[in-house]
């Protein structure tokens, strides 16, 4: 048996205040950290999210449970706070769960949330780092 310990793995993703498109971010942000992780459901603890205040339209952990994910997991959302400056329409997501033992945890960052780590500009793809622009490429 393959000895696993605690992550904790995190993204973000750019999104529009709609139903429609937080649902779909939520899914490939949750779907992308999952396949490069190689993390399955049954792994994770629990799931934090945060949101801008600006985000109205339906709250991400509801809807990545209405999409049948994430049933056996503690999931909580709480509004990110307002600083100046901050980006908007911002999803944040912080996932714990058991990898093995020495993985190389890789975050996500999506879909304009890319600015929010400017000290990774450059690094995508190495370090654990991934960051994907609206049009699912690589910046």
């Amino acid at each position: 048996m393959v000895e696993q310990r605690l992550y904790g793995i995190r993204g973000a993703t750019g999104c529009i205040n709609t139903v429609d498109d937080i649902e779909a971010q939520v899914r490939a942000l949750y779907d992308g950290l999952l396949s490069l992780n190689k993390l399955p459901e049954s792994d994770i603890v629990s799931i934090f999210f945060t949101m801008t205040a600006d985000l109205t339209a339906c709250n991400p952990a509801a809807a990545l449970r209405k999409q049948g994910r994430a049933q056996q997991c503690a999931l909580f959302v709480c509004q990110e706070p307002h600083t100046d400056g901050a980006l908007p329409g911002i999803i944040r997501i912080l996932i714990h769960g058991y990898l093995p033992v020495g993985s190389n945890v890789q975050h996500l960052y999506r879909n304009g949330a890319e600015a929010l780590r400017p000290d990774w500009a450059g690094t995508s793809g190495r370090e654990g780092i991934f960051f994907i622009n609206s049009d699912g490429k690589d910046p």
